[in-house]
């Protein structure tokens, strides 16, 4: 594929910063150092612009300017108030932040595809997380563990916010995510494509060590507070769980993915 001369032929040029503040209407705003250097590197989103705030630590940012002069991005060293009325209220930009575009989705078909060619599949079906900071959490938990495809529900769930990029730490430019009109459907569609479907319940008998992960697996996980929803819970294959020795009931839904995918990771390492 041709790449376009001009993303490498430009020095990054400071622009006006009138209207700043409005610059984040119709894209996305992306902060912290980690987050932006991780959306230049995997090019999956155009970076209109950078802010960057005065008197930033140069090392920290160094990779940054110079991955924005290799592309002829347009940047703005600004006094951090201004940088603070870009973010949400209380974020913390770390003193870098980037105007792109809107976080792209997969298509599910294409997703659905891949997983049913791939010997080693990993997916994940998250049936209805609404905490912006507990999706982000874990898509980057996904992507350490080698996640090949994510689904989350069209409706009553959150999407690929401002907040799921920074929480993320990243991993959003590198997961990829697809929405789902109907979860069930999908799980429906995977079992035929031969995928095992694996869901994390409390009440389930097998602990999630027992599972062979080697198969071709997804794992599903349920919302804060009312974890699966019980036709989906009906729908798995198989239902596991964390066994709990505390006198709290339950795991934080991005933890309780950790720790069930890093047990997948662990036994496709083994073998």
């Amino acid at each position: 594929m041709k790449k376009n001369r001009r993303n490498f032929d430009k020095k990054p040029r400071e622009f006006d910063d009138r209207g700043a503040e409005k610059e984040n209407k119709g894209g996305a705003v992306i902060c912290g150092v980690s987050p932006v250097l991780e959306s230049l590197r995997a090019e999956k989103r155009r970076i209109d612009k950078l802010f960057i705030a005065e008197n930033s630590n140069e090392h920290r940012i160094s990779e940054i300017l110079e991955l924005a002069r290799q592309k002829g991005i347009q940047f703005q060293r600004s006094p951090r108030e201004k940088l603070n009325s870009l973010v949400e209220p209380g974020a913390n930009h770390q003193g870098v932040v980037a105007i792109a575009a809107s976080a792209r989705y997969f298509d599910a078909d294409q997703l659905i595809a891949d997983l049913s060619s791939d010997p080693s599949a990993l997916g994940l079906i998250l049936d209805g997380v609404e905490d912006p900071r507990n999706l982000g959490a874990i898509l980057r938990v996904a992507e350490c563990a080698g996640v090949n495809s994510v689904f989350i529900p069209e409706r009553r769930a959150v999407g690929l916010t401002e907040t799921v990029a920074k929480s993320s730490a990243g991993a959003i430019e590198h997961v990829r995510v697809a929405k789902a009109a109907n979860v069930n459907r999908l799980i429906d569609l995977l079992k035929k494509e031969n995928i095992w479907i694996i869901g994390a319940a409390g009440e389930a008998d097998a602990d999630y060590t027992e599972w062979d992960w080697t198969q071709p697996s997804v794992l599903v996980m349920g919302g804060e507070g009312g974890g699966l929803h019980r036709l989906t819970a009906e729908k798995c294959d198989s239902l596991v769980k964390i066994p709990m020795k505390g006198k709290i009931e339950s795991l934080n839904v991005s933890v309780a993915a950790g720790v069930i995918l890093f047990e997948a990771l662990r036994q496709r390492n083994l073998k």
